[in-house]
């Protein structure tokens, strides 16, 4: 891995399975099966981490370095203490996560023609253990497929949670439906862009 450079990867990747593989940095591991292990410099440096599936992409973009001890809780090892002989000191990866309340109905729509309201919120590994603080968020939304994106208004709610109130126009205006993209920054600096290219649709 480059020091100076961030180091990208491309994976077609369950997103539930991504919570536990992109979680690790391990020192002296090698890549198998479903596990993506890699050596850090020692020194911080600046890196990135991209997966898309079902058509959601997902770039993280954060500071590392080498851990000089483990930081897991005995009752949560590392995956590779279980699978690698002597992966050395093993610790989360600082990445943001999203959880969404997009207010749909059981077919997975929302009405037209008005505002909506949806809650985004950041969150950690609960293995991280001093996880930091999403303190900014931005929702776009496109009404045409992703060909253009327009700024939500966003409002800070609880910790690391916010609310977007969303414009729909009416149904047959974007029969497509409505996608969203998702941009979170933390107090240490750590981002996430998350595209949904089709959040739901209009009714």
């Amino acid at each position: 891995m480059n020091a100076t450079a961030p180091s990208r990867w491309r994976r077609p990747v369950n997103l539930a399975a991504l919570a536990a593989v992109a979680v690790l940095a391990l020192v002296g591991c090698t890549a198998s099966a479903d596990v993506i292990a890699y050596d850090l410099p020692a020194q911080s440096a600046r890196y990135s981490f991209e997966a898309e599936t079902n058509g959601v992409k997902t770039v993280w973009e954060y500071t590392s370095d080498r851990p000089t001890k483990p930081d897991t809780p005995t009752s949560q090892p590392c995956i590779a203490d279980e699978i690698v002989k002597d992966p050395g000191p093993c610790r989360p990866e600082p990445l943001i996560f999203l959880r969404y309340d997009l207010g749909l109905d059981l077919a997975n729509t929302v009405k037209a023609h008005g505002l909506h309201r949806i809650t985004v919120t950041g969150y950690y590994q609960e293995r991280l253990s001093k996880p930091p603080t999403v303190t900014e968020l931005r929702v776009e939304a496109s009404l045409d497929g992703g060909k253009s994106w327009q700024p939500a208004i966003t409002k800070a709610g609880g910790q690391n949670t916010f609310t977007a109130k969303i414009k729909h126009p009416k149904r047959d205006e974007a029969p497509g439906g409505v996608g969203l993209r998702i941009t979170a920054i933390d107090s240490a600096g750590d981002t996430v862009k998350q595209t949904i290219p089709k959040a739901y649709q209009l009714r």
